[in-house]
């Protein structure tokens, strides 16, 4: 009889522990998910701020045809991605397509005058600055979630239900890696 009570209470102990261990696995889980909302919302914000940038530079541009082409695709490829890794890719050639853009608007004096211009630089700096914010977020929540589906015994119950390492949201450029220069 003993035996049997023994026994119950490390299979209760057992089972008390692997439910602490997935549930903070999923705990876990759903911070990634939500940093990567966050990150998520913000490159959408800038996405959407594209067009009103590109809309208010064409009249003075009109012969850069190219740049525009260039920004144009490469918000289409960053907002088409999928995994963090490819979604780090298509956002590191937006960043080099916007400065190239924003080099060219230096020799335009009068753009740079332009009050429209100039909000949406500065909106477009304070999206830059809560990206990065919301990158630093999700990476954090990462490695806490990767330490603990590595680490024993987690890993064990990590395999078992299925939980998988997330991807960092890594730029690939090392210039990307700073807030575009967007004051003139």
């Amino acid at each position: 009889m003993n035996v049997l009570i023994t026994i119950g209470v490390i299979i209760s102990v057992l089972a008390i522990w692997a439910v602490m261990i997935y549930n903070r696995l999923v705990r876990l889980r759903n911070l990634c998910r939500e940093g990567w909302s966050g990150i998520d919302v913000q490159l959408k914000r800038r996405a959407n701020l594209i067009p009103n940038l590109l809309e208010t530079v064409k009249g003075y541009m009109s012969h850069e045809k190219e740049v525009f082409k260039q920004v144009t695709e490469a918000r289409a490829k960053a907002l088409s991605a999928g995994s963090p890794a490819e979604r780090g890719k298509g956002e590191s050639l937006l960043t080099a397509s916007l400065r190239s853009l924003f080099a060219i608007a230096e020799n335009y004096p009068e753009l740079k005058a332009n009050t429209n211009f100039l909000e949406l630089q500065e909106q477009l700096a304070q999206i830059e600055d809560a990206i990065q914010k919301a990158r630093r977020y999700y990476n954090a929540t990462v490695r806490d979630l990767n330490t603990a589906i590595e680490v024993f015994p987690n890993t064990i119950i990590a395999n078992m239900f299925g939980f998988h390492k997330e991807e960092f949201f890594e730029l690939t450029e090392p210039e990307d890696r700073t807030v575009p220069k967007v004051k003139f």
